[in-house]
């Protein structure tokens, strides 16, 4: 299927782009609208200090929209596609450990220069022997062409760039190629609640700040089975309050969310059985529960029921050590048993942001998902 409109000039947009972050933008607060917003989930402790041990300039160069950073990464290899000044990198850098890596991958030097300047100052405070961090320069839809290698990494994360690309396509295409079988996408980006008029795209600044190259959300489920990727899990959203008058008087009546999303690169005709799991507690920082998507949270020891894509990911993936298994049938046979059910949530990140309560997005913590329903009460 065609995509709703045709992408601007690739070379132009990379240029402009460049500028935007290169030379224009000197730090946050230079942004002109509201699209770099908090995460509407409460960040955990563990990430909380993981972002206390990264140096001042390089936060202060941060210009993502939400929180791309996935649970269970311990010895993974991680690249991050848009890195800008490297800030997420030198939080995973703590999280994968000593025996894992961390790649960042950013087009702009300006930004790259200040990742690489911070190298040897982070792998002291972290008390690494040699780096377990790299920045490369490249372009996210050409990932092969940096020299990154094929079904090498285990994660894919990516903050509020995807939008900024001219080639949505060829992003997914390319990180489906970059990930191992079992691997993981996880990305925060912005999305529109329609396709974004051409005049608008045109407009530098509306792409710049995260707005008019924004994807509608339904073309990204499309894009992403047309990849390969399993169906996307919509984590969280927030609504983006475009908050510059001049910038809202050009957008009209479009509407605009950061949300995360987990897509998964599964063993082909892999089955999709519905199922029973137990999250056995041992990711570190989640010992008690793991809020996997906007419907699932797992709690340590408690049986719950899964549909048959998530049963998939789950099985297939680096979470499946983290799990216990059985079919319904089996759960069955107990008399009296009963299991956990999901919460049910809407496919729309705008609807799930409303649901969440998130149109407050001054707030830094939000609001995260209420209590499991379950079969027992």
């Amino acid at each position: 299927m065609e995509t709703t409109h045709s992408e601007p000039n690739a070379a132009h947009v990379h240029d402009s782009v460049k500028e935007y972050y290169g030379k224009i933008l000197k730090q946050s607060s230079d942004l002109k609208s509201n699209a770099c917003v908090p995460s509407a989930k409460p960040i955990p402790v563990y990430i909380r200090k993981a972002l206390t041990e990264v140096h001042p300039e390089v936060t202060a160069k941060y210009y993502g929209c939400g929180l791309a950073v996935p649970e269970c990464v311990q010895g993974c290899r991680v690249l991050d596609l848009g890195c800008g000044s490297g800030r997420d990198c030198y939080v995973l850098s703590q999280l994968v450990g000593k025996s894992g890596h961390v790649t960042g991958l950013d087009m702009t030097e300006d930004q790259l220069e200040v990742a690489r300047k911070y190298i040897d100052y982070h792998m002291k405070t972290f008390g690494y022997q040699k780096p377990n961090v790299n920045f490369v320069q490249g372009y996210i839809e050409a990932l092969r062409d940096a020299g990154l290698e094929e079904n090498f990494y285990d994660i894919i994360i990516s903050n509020c760039v995807v939008n900024l690309s001219p080639d949505k396509a060829s992003v997914l295409r390319e990180a489906y190629h970059v990930l191992k079988e079992g691997g993981e996408l996880y990305f925060s980006d912005v999305y529109s609640n329609a396709p974004i008029s051409e005049s608008l795209r045109a407009n530098k600044v509306l792409w710049g700040e995260c707005l008019s190259g924004a994807l509608w959300w339904e073309d990204l489920v499309r894009l992403a089975e047309e990849v390969g990727f399993s169906k996307p899990r919509l984590v969280t959203a927030s609504v983006i309050s475009v908050g510059n008058e001049e910038l809202e008087k050009l957008l009209g009546g479009y509407k605009f969310v950061s949300a995360t999303y987990r897509l998964f690169k599964l063993p082909k005709h892999s089955e999709k059985e519905r199922c029973l799991v137990m999250y056995d507690g041992n990711i570190t920082g989640l010992e008690e529960k793991f809020e996997f998507d906007a419907g699932y949270i797992f709690k340590v020891n408690e049986v719950m029921e899964v549909d048959g894509d998530l049963a998939n990911i789950l099985k297939n993936s680096r979470f499946a050590e983290e799990f216990t298994f059985q079919t319904q049938a089996q759960g069955n046979t107990t008399p009296g048993s009963c299991w956990a059910k999901p919460k049910v949530v809407p496919a729309s990140p705008f609807k799930l942001a409303e649901q969440l309560g998130s149109a407050s997005v001054a707030s830094s913590t939000g609001l995260c998902c209420g209590p499991q329903e379950s079969c027992c009460k």
